[in-house]
């Protein structure tokens, strides 16, 4: 048996065994959701000041950590493909504390 015909390979996921999701972890998954979007839907109504984006970012990149996990089945990947999907949601808070800091830096209402 050659090398890309072993089943130990990892380097060809073609070769690797396939993760079969129950519809009991899709439920999970769903309550999961539905309690995230009750989450933002209460902190809509609390006034909290400056904190309102910021706490609805991180409920908001909660339920994409969830859906990019098991709905798109990176859970169930190798350690390269988390890796990459890491790197982009970084990239992605990155971007958003960027914004948001030249946001919040700028002198409103004095021009």
């Amino acid at each position: 048996m050659s090398d890309k015909q072993a089943p130990a390979n990892i380097t060809d996921p073609e070769h690797e065994e396939h993760h079969i999701v129950t519809p009991f972890q899709y439920l999970l998954v769903f309550a999961t959701l539905l309690v995230g979007t009750g989450l933002t839907v209460l902190a809509a109504y609390f006034d909290m000041g400056p904190l309102n984006p910021i706490i609805a970012l991180f409920i908001a990149s909660f339920k994409a950590v969830v859906v990019i996990l098991f709905f798109m089945h990176v859970y169930f990947q190798s350690r390269l493909i988390k890796m990459t999907v890491a790197a982009g949601f970084f990239t992605f808070l990155v971007l958003i504390t960027m914004t948001l800091s030249d946001y919040i830096s700028r002198a409103w209402g004095l021009w």
